[in-house]
């Protein structure tokens, strides 16, 4: 199994589980993620509950979630949103971040491609949620979610040259 980790941090954001397709230029993954439910499962076994002492399942906990797999498998934590000014700072933060730890050939694929991800992001600003790794970092990777057209579940956003590759 191969873990996608953020590269700045450390911290877990995305597996091969997920299957993703490269988009602008192979700068951004996509990765379509699915509505699940977590919590109670109801397991009919037969027992017949008023000969056993009680009908009532006592201290027991009914609830069940309905949460989006990958947020909560990789524990990503929502971020508040930013406006057009507050993204170009963090995206120019971001870069000169990143940089260092990428390979002179990623270093060069990035800086060629980061203006045209830029670009296909910003006027989506509005609809993404934002995320973070589990660890809250202020210099994490940001993974955007948001719905396309008539979808009912979320596509998340990956800066691909943010994320490093570790077999488990």
């Amino acid at each position: 199994m191969l873990v996608y980790t953020d590269l700045l941090t450390g911290d877990e954001l995305l597996s091969d589980s997920f299957p993703y397709k490269e988009i602008e230029n192979g700068i951004l993954w996509e990765v379509e993620g699915k509505w699940t439910t977590k919590g109670c499962v109801e397991v009919n076994i037969g027992a017949n509950p008023s000969a056993e002492e009680g009908g009532e399942d006592e201290g027991v906990d009914d609830s069940v979630e309905k949460v989006v797999d990958i947020v909560d498998t990789f524990r990503l934590q929502e971020q508040p949103t930013y406006d057009k000014k507050g993204f170009i700072a963090y995206i120019k933060k971001y870069i000169k971040l990143l940089t260092p730890k990428l390979t002179p050939e990623q270093q060069e694929e990035f800086k060629k491609g980061i203006e045209g991800a830029t670009k296909f992001l910003l006027p989506k600003l509005k609809d993404f949620q934002f995320f973070v790794g589990e660890g809250m970092h202020d210099d994490s990777t940001i993974v955007f979610a948001y719905y396309k057209e008539g979808a009912t579940n979320p596509t998340f956003l990956y800066f691909a040259h943010g994320l490093k590759e570790v077999k488990c």
